[in-house]
């Protein structure tokens, strides 16, 4: 089977999975710290050499202040989670908003963590347009667009795995998805199971990997 080098996550359905589950919405953020652990596991056993999490967009700062602190909490307990394994983690978003939290801004230089091993980056208070503003200073005649947008030390994603039945990738790194393969799962991403993962890679080795060519 081939393996994906980089895959990209987008854990979506907290809030709908807590209300389902009698919850108010906030309460689904912290529902998902242990499957992100999960996947990183099974990810790790296969061979996958980067993961890329959706922490929370700049956008996502604007719903109501009791959700803004549990996706933030949650995005700083996942990376204190996972500097406690074998990884080489980095932080990407704008670090220069009150928005962004202070716990993380040592971890926006890429760190190796234990034996070092998988890249693991998590995007937090992250906007597209942020990401891309830089590139308005490049030069015409410069034909790397890549080093110049402020994910480059994220590579370019071969598959997009996205939770709960959204058919959209909402801002997701777009210079680095541009070849993604996009994957939908409806299930809601506190439900993460082995199979979800497996189903994804299945359907990723049936597809035509061109690049463009």
């Amino acid at each position: 089977m081939r393996i994906p080098e980089h895959i990209g996550i987008i854990p979506d359905g907290n809030r709908r999975w807590a209300q389902l589950n009698g919850m108010s919405k906030e309460k689904g953020y912290a529902a998902g710290l242990n499957p992100g652990m999960d996947l990183f596991h099974l990810c790790h056993e296969i061979g996958v050499k980067e993961l890329t999490f959706y922490g929370f967009t700049v956008d996502n700062t604007k719903r109501v202040k009791k959700q803004r602190h549990a996706f933030t909490d949650a995005c700083i307990e996942a990376v204190q989670m996972f500097s406690r394994e074998n990884a080489t983690l980095l932080v990407v978003g704008n670090s220069e908003s009150p928005m962004f939290p202070k716990e993380l801004l040592p971890f926006t230089k890429r760190t190796v963590f234990g034996n070092g091993g998988m890249k693991v980056n998590f995007l937090v208070n992250y906007g597209w347009e942020w990401d891309l503003n830089s590139l308005k200073l490049v030069g015409e005649s410069n034909r790397s667009v890549v080093n110049h947008i402020k994910s480059n030390d994220i590579s370019r994603i071969d598959l997009i795995i996205r939770w709960g039945g959204r058919r959209r990738l909402s801002g997701f790194l777009p210079v680095q998805s541009i070849y993604a393969d996009f994957f939908v799962l409806d299930d809601y991403w506190p439900d993460f199971k082995k199979e979800h993962l497996s189903d994804a890679l299945y359907w990723y080795n049936t597809q035509d990997i061109t690049l463009g060519g």
